[in-house]
């Protein structure tokens, strides 16, 4: 053979060797990165049996998570370990797809490090449940199906547990209280109100009896008297009295050393904290200071359209008189919970008909529309949203809160509803489970800046959709847009420029119509939760300016429905990895063309 052929046949077969054991490489490196996937996602479910609920999955609706400070310190060896197992494995060797997978398992598990290094987990109550707190622990029944008398003995078990969750956060408290590192004084005032919801003398007064006033007809009446029997001597001897101990212990130990100030600063290694807190949700390197400048632009910016409409309805009187006829006029209020449901689920399904023209696809997975739990409607959001089970059988809910109705005025309910359901967080947070072929932690990753930013530009939408015809009802949408300006400007004042409460409510009144009511509350709720509330404005932004990205460089090829497709069917996903797929995206299109 001439030599020239054998140097050519050579190069052949070590290329072919070479691109085999590529292959090889990459195949075992994705195999081994899926392997700790299935791992650390089957170990979150069992280390938090709420969460699993909240899935559908009841493999563990018999239990609470173990919150005894050994487990917390078990939990962050485990997380430690796991990112050193992802260390091992080859970030090159992997497609794209699974880089990213790499990156954002990294990014989880690191974050749930620091938060341990902060000590977040001592701060282990408060009146929203945002620390996953005992508090409105009864609010996982609102998730489950119960349908037949397993579903109620599981129960029962997670209520004559209830005594060891309560000791279980006493202990974190204390160690919070040891450490300096305590939530503010009127965070445990709210919690204590609260609480007095649960500190009933007839059991089935109890938000945990829910459950059981309303039993399927499965069950004959043997089991019925006997599965309630149960609970209301689980909820009489156990229930109450880890209550009774809960509040003794926050009224005579917890606040009495609970800080006087509000922002996270004054908390070890608060600033820290807070810097770390404004990262993680809003997915950018932006600083505190950045933020609150931006926050204040955007104030005015709304602020000047706000005036445009109070000059377009003939109101006379200023800014301020404005508002005060917004929050005061009855013609801007319901007189019953019952009529103000009635409202928000008719323009829910106004809304739904629409979806196809502004969407190539939509969930398979539908929602429905029901009351914040009377128990802690006084102290919560306006609304908030449930997703789906992960395997689809429970539906989505829109919760909305008909606590005084006469204080929710009737121009936020269009764009509310528009936030909360669709084409806010129902359309988003359902296709994103319907994404099968991601690992399960991708489908349900927190990616707030996505997440809410989705949302809020969805309140957008409903202008385009013709959904604020009055000049009231797009009033409602400014607010709710100044609203979450006013966020950006009242999070990094509290808890960056050492604000007090009542700057940071006085800041809110003066520039968004939003009801007294509602205000203190959504400022407890910063308080209570530094640096979530920045997400909302920061991803809206972002996802703005790429639409407009898009239509400037693909002009009359740009396809409105193609583009909420494209920024839906990654999943949640921080704002870098957003901007890169879509601009992947305009490249392939522009290229089309």
């Amino acid at each position: 053979m001439h030599p020239l052929n054998v140097r050519l046949l050579v190069a052949i077969v070590a290329l072919i060797l070479c691109t085999t054991a590529g292959a090889a490489e990459t195949e075992q490196a994705v195999a081994r990165l899926h392997r700790l996937f299935a791992e650390a996602w089957e170990q979150d479910l069992a280390d938090d049996p709420r969460g699993a609920s909240y899935l559908g999955d009841k493999r563990y609706n018999d239990r609470w998570a173990d919150h005894s400070l050994a487990a917390w310190a078990r939990r962050n060896e485990r997380y430690g370990a796991w990112l050193a197992q992802l260390e091992r494995i080859p970030r090159d060797a992997l497609p794209p797809d699974e880089r990213l997978n790499y990156d954002l398992f990294q990014r989880l598990y690191a974050d749930r490090l620091m938060q341990y290094r902060f000590g977040a987990h001592l701060r282990a109550i408060d009146q929203l449940n945002y620390s996953a707190g005992v508090l409105t622990a009864n609010e996982v029944a609102e998730v489950i199906d119960f349908a037949d008398a397993r579903d109620y003995e599981q129960w029962i078990a997670r209520l004559r547990g209830m005594d060891q969750y309560v000791d279980q956060t006493i202990e974190l408290l204390r160690q919070g209280i040891a450490t300096g590192n305590t939530q503010p004084r009127i965070i445990v005032e709210r919690v204590t109100r609260q609480l007095q919801a649960q500190l009933v003398d007839d059991p089935t007064a109890s938000p945990f009896f829910a459950p059981f006033t309303k039993m399927p007809a499965a069950l004959d009446a043997a089991q019925r008297a006997r599965l309630t029997r149960e609970a209301e001597e689980a909820i009489r001897r156990v229930v109450v009295p880890a209550f009774k101990r809960l509040d003794a212990f926050l009224t005579q130990a917890y606040l009495p050393a609970a800080r006087d100030t509000v922002g996270i600063w004054d908390t070890p290694d608060g600033e820290d904290f807070y810097r770390s807190r404004v990262r993680w949700f809003t997915t950018t390197p932006l600083s505190p200071e950045e933020i609150h400048s931006l926050g204040l632009q955007e104030v005015e910016r709304i602020r000047a359209q706000m005036l445009e409409i109070i000059e377009r309805v003939g109101f006379e009187g200023d800014f301020d008189a404005f508002l005060t006829h917004l929050r005061t006029d009855p013609k801007f209020r319901y007189t019953s919970g019952e009529e103000l449901l009635n409202a928000y689920m008719v323009m829910a399904k106004r809304i739904d008909p629409m979806l196809p023209n502004w969407f190539g696809k939509l969930p398979r997975i539908p929602y429905g529309v029901r009351p914040i739990p009377a128990a802690n409607a006084p102290d919560t959001t306006t609304a908030y949203y449930q997703p789906p089970s992960d395997d689809g059988r429970r539906p989505g809910y829109y919760y909305v809160n008909l606590y005084r109705p006469e204080e929710r005025p009737t121009y936020e309910i269009p764009v509310l509803t528009v936030h909360e359901a669709v084409p806010g967080h129902h359309l988003q947070l359902a296709l994103a489970r319907e994404l099968g072929e991601l690992p399960p932690f991708r489908r349900y990753f927190e990616a707030t800046a996505y997440v809410e930013g989705w949302a809020l530009y969805a309140e957008s939408l409903g202008e385009e959709m013709g959904l604020y015809t009055d000049p009231y009802d797009k009033f409602g949408q400014l607010t709710y847009e100044m609203w979450r300006a006013v966020r950006l400007v009242v999070d990094t004042g509290i808890h960056h420029k050492r604000w007090t409460r009542e700057q940071a409510i006085a800041f809110f009144k003066a520039n968004a119509a939003k009801s007294e009511l509602d205000i203190v509350n959504e400022i407890d709720r910063y308080i209570a939760w530094p640096g979530q509330a920045l997400a909302y404005k920061i991803g809206e932004l972002k996802i703005k300016e790429l639409r407009r990205r898009a239509q400037a460089r693909l002009g009359e090829r740009f396809d409105l429905r193609a583009f909420h497709d494209v920024v839906l069917g990654t999943g949640a996903v921080p704002l870098d990895v957003l901007e890169r797929r879509v601009d992947e995206w305009i490249a392939s299109q522009a290229h089309a063309g």
